[in-house]
């Protein structure tokens, strides 16, 4: 996601404060990838994470006369993202249900039939190899790698998301790392 304008979104807050729809909906469409995206990558099912965007954005509407700075409003999002995502997933574990298993990183489809099969099948193969390492990692190091290399997050954000310090976000990232190559290697 490209930066975003952090004096822009904060009048966009104030105005959607005063009961602005428009401001809102401007919001919603600067937001809307981003949230999705990390809704997909957390849930792994393309039905659960349209379900967690509508209530990520209730929540939003709901509560934004509580939000205090308006600067913060990514990371206030961020935030209800990880926490209704997180409800969403226990939810789901104590009923039992399992997850459809979409991959976490999606290969792009090729839009040029004359392309090689054999490149695609190879990466294919190595997003699957991906995947499965990153399933065998611990909670709190695969959520901050997602956020991280697949979100483009920064580590601030993270951390507010998460509701850790920094410094935990960048032990997660090198544990995580670690544990990856090593899983990888093996």
């Amino acid at each position: 996601m490209k930066e975003l304008n952090i004096a822009y979104i904060a009048g966009l807050v104030l105005r959607a404060k005063a009961n602005d729809s428009n401001a809102f909906a401007e919001l919603y469409a600067m937001t809307y990838n981003k949230v999705y995206n990390y809704t997909r990558h957390y849930l792994r099912d393309d039905y659960l994470a349209q379900d967690a965007l509508q209530e990520i954005y209730i929540l939003a509407l709901k509560n934004l006369n509580k939000l205090n700075d308006p600067t913060v409003f990514i990371a206030w999002l961020d935030r209800i993202s990880f926490n209704v995502c997180y409800d969403m997933s226990k939810k789901r574990q104590k009923g039992n249900e399992q997850f459809s298993d979409p991959e976490i990183l999606e290969i792009v489809e090729d839009q040029y039939p004359n392309s090689n099969p054999e490149t695609r099948y190879e990466q294919k193969n190595e997003a699957d190899r991906l995947n499965k390492a990153l399933e065998q990692l611990p909670f709190n190091e695969r959520q901050v790698l997602i956020m991280r290399f697949y979100n483009d997050m920064k580590l601030e954000d993270i951390a507010a998301a998460m509701d850790i310090s920094r410094s935990s976000v960048k032990r997660y990232i090198a544990s995580g790392e670690e544990k990856l190559k090593n899983i990888l290697k093996g």
